[in-house]
């Protein structure tokens, strides 16, 4: 019994010092978690989702790729200055983009968290996994595919307590006066 408290009080001595980027395919997250709500005012809370990927790692990049030139003001002014993260507007999909940047940035991390279900990473994972480096995937568990979950290190699930939903302005009905 008391070797299991010793073992105990020696892991709470223990200091994680690993660095980690946060590589996020938006449209793809934003899709899962809008059917997995069945509303499309979802949005993730990244100050529930960050703390719990993290996990007393530092945060070394955080990146929120998306498809599409419309991108919300207060999503990239928010990511910046809570996160120092920002926002990249990709052509088509967020696969390349994604994946170009992850095996740049795979020398200057520990761990790369990638928050899409898309087995179309697959072969990025397999890629990082061989350079060494740690590679979890963060993703909605009804829409992530299984092939991805065999191949990385960790899959976070994203669950309802990882988002909001937007309250729904009300139209007023204006009566022209006659």
């Amino acid at each position: 019994m008391n070797d299991i408290k010793e073992v105990q009080n020696q892991a709470e001595n223990i200091v994680i010092s690993q660095s980690v980027a946060i590589l996020i395919d938006g449209n793809n997250i934003e899709r899962s978690i809008h059917t997995e709500a069945n509303d499309t005012n979802t949005m993730l809370n990244f100050d529930a989702l960050i703390p719990k990927l993290l996990v007393n790692r530092g945060l070394s990049r955080l990146v929120y790729f998306r498809e599409g030139k419309h991108i919300s003001n207060k999503l990239q002014e928010r990511l910046h200055n809570f996160y120092h993260g920002s926002v990249r507007p990709c052509h088509k999909s967020a696969d390349i983009p994604l994946s170009i940047f992850a095996i740049q940035v795979a020398a200057k991390v520990d761990t790369i968290i990638i928050m899409s279900g898309d087995s179309d990473y697959i072969e990025l994972v397999r890629h990082l996994k061989s350079e060494g480096v740690r590679v979890e995937i963060a993703a909605v568990p009804s829409t992530t595919s299984r092939f991805i979950i065999e191949e990385v290190d960790y899959f976070h699930e994203i669950t309802k307590e990882d988002w909001f939903t937007l309250p729904t302005k009300k139209t007023q009905n204006r009566r022209s006066k006659k």
